[in-house]
């Protein structure tokens, strides 16, 4: 079946063709989304979000390429405007763990035990990066190194660098803002 008979399948909701459909796109575009968002379950959500749009709006659609281009390209905006938001959502909460921090929190606060467990905690999150954030958050936030030092090591231009920098410490901050939230309700 060729793209505009799946969709004509579609838009007659016949569910063994969108079956089909799902279970052979749902895992590759799951990966492609998490290409963009380094968040499995963020991932399989927007893929499902697709899918149930295609569904519900079948009749809506008209495709000029081909479906699969058309599910990727749907997956792509859709990641675009997660980030987008998160940005937005993620800066202004970093920034008032970061006040907070600076307020009550310092690093002398915390036992020695403490300051351990919680570099370890952060190096096992560096750790389930994927494999270039991975090697550029190491050597920028373990190994101390200068953006310039990471591409050179890596043979990465430093835009590539601070990209993945930025995305590591969106991640990271999701950590901070737990343990932030959890000191203070020890407290």
């Amino acid at each position: 079946m060729d793209s505009k008979e799946i969709l004509a399948e579609i838009q007659r909701k016949n569910h063994f063709v969108f079956r089909r459909l799902f279970d052979g796109l749902y895992h590759e575009l799951v990966v492609y989304a998490n290409g963009y968002l380094f968040d499995k379950d963020s991932s399989e959500d927007v893929v499902q979000e697709v899918f149930a749009c295609l569904w519900e709006k079948s009749n809506k659609i008209d495709i000029e390429t081909n479906l699969r281009s058309y599910l990727y390209a749907m997956v792509r905006n859709r990641c675009f405007n997660i980030l987008k938001a998160i940005k937005i959502t993620h800066v202004s909460k970093i920034t008032e763990v970061e006040t907070n921090i600076d307020i009550g929190y310092s690093p002398d606060w915390f036992p020695e035990d403490e300051k351990q467990l919680l570099y370890e905690q952060v190096l096992k999150v560096i750790d389930n990066f994927p494999l270039k954030m991975r090697n550029i958050a190491k050597l920028r936030f373990v190994d101390n190194y200068r953006f310039n030092e990471i591409a050179d090591e890596l043979d990465v231009s430093v835009n590539t660098v601070k990209t993945q920098l930025r995305r590591a410490k969106l991640k990271l901050g999701k950590l901070v803002i737990y343990i932030a939230v959890l000191f203070s309700i020890v407290q």
